[in-house]
């Protein structure tokens, strides 16, 4: 099959990146589906993997994606052929199998990623267990993998970690990728008030005509100062960050007593100088949160089946053009999900 695969590991990513011909088709297990790939998405982790990740030992070449959405042309032992036909879109958090043992409900908290830990869904067929996908019936493929992962990490971090609730302000941080532009969905669909942080002025302008209520230029100086400004010296209730160390202190300043602190990610570092005094003197809360589980998962791709929030596309590419997708991902130039296309 044809696939996108990182030959080796290293940075920059891109360079590494190449459209093999004929790579070894995946191996199709018990209780698990074969999809005929009709679109993947890129997301940081698929740089991470390019890069090498810590305490995981990945051998190369190998095949990134996490989001993914096709056809099921085969079905497993144990797998009603039922499946087979069906559009399904893969939440690529599996629950590692100590996750399952009896008295212990599944959670992110203990998962394996497709495309992180085994092979994804760059490719023209990838597999998954039945439990991991969801049937989304006629909804365009491309649209949906832009949806899926980013959606589902914000939804979780937002709602289920951080308690999001009606008419709260939120300050979200980094406009432009995935999680943030999903974050800015999420707390809009809550008729909540949001602020966005960027380095650029065009992403700030276009974050605005998605509906965001304010947007602050990071230009590398003390931007809560913006913030409080904003919010009329109270401070917003929620902070939603992945950009780690760049801009913890920010964040933290800009928090409305008894507000939490929510990251899922640490792009510009994971070693965050923090101020203990205010996290207590306020009562704030910080709330870590990654992906989600399957009831997570159906709760946030319902919104996206009723139409209630749409993901923002940045540029869809063909197979044929990965390692440009790689570079525009990696450059940081995107608004919105770089999608691959493989119908």
């Amino acid at each position: 099959m044809r696939a996108l695969i990182i030959a080796k590991q290293g940075e920059p990513v891109a360079p590494n990146v190449e459209l093999a011909e004929a790579f070894p088709d995946p191996v199709l297990g018990a209780g698990e589906v074969l999809v005929r790939t009709e679109a993947a998405a890129l997301n940081h982790l698929d740089l991470w993997v390019g890069r090498g990740l810590p305490g995981i030992d990945l051998a190369y070449p190998r095949i990134s994606g996490s989001d993914g959405a096709g056809i099921i042309e085969a079905v497993g032992a144990g797998v009603e052929s039922a499946w087979i036909g069906r559009r399904v879109l893969l939440n690529a958090a599996v629950p590692h199998p100590d996750a399952l043992s009896p008295g212990r409900a599944p959670a992110p908290d203990d998962i394996r990623m497709i495309g992180e830990h085994s092979n994804g869904c760059l490719a023209e067929r990838f597999v998954a267990p039945v439990s991991n996908v969801l049937d989304i019936g006629s909804a365009d493929p491309v649209q949906a993998v832009a949806f899926g992962l980013t959606h589902l990490t914000a939804w979780r971090m937002m709602v289920k970690r951080s308690g999001l609730r009606a008419g709260q302000s939120v300050l979200i941080t980094g406009i432009g990728g995935g999680v943030a532009l999903a974050a800015l969905h999420i707390a809009r669909y809550f008729g909540c008030q949001t602020a966005v942080t960027s380095r650029s002025l065009d992403k700030l302008a276009k974050a605005k005509e998605l509906g965001a209520d304010h947007g602050v230029l990071d230009d590398g100086g003390d931007w809560s100062r913006d913030i409080r400004k904003w919010s009329g010296k109270r401070g917003v209730d929620l902070v939603v960050d992945s950009i780690g160390k760049a801009v913890h202190g920010n964040c933290i300043r800009s928090l409305a007593r008894g507000g939490t602190f929510a990251t899922c990610g640490c792009t510009s570092g994971a070693d965050a100088v923090t101020d203990l005094t205010r996290i207590f003197w306020n009562q704030l809360r910080i709330v870590g949160s990654t992906m989600g589980d399957m009831h997570e998962f159906r709760e946030c791709v319902a919104l996206f089946r009723s139409g209630a929030i749409r993901p923002v596309l940045d540029r869809v590419y063909p197979p044929a053009d990965g390692r440009r997708a790689f570079a525009r991902l990696e450059a940081g130039e995107q608004f919105g999900k770089i999608v691959i296309d493989w119908r």
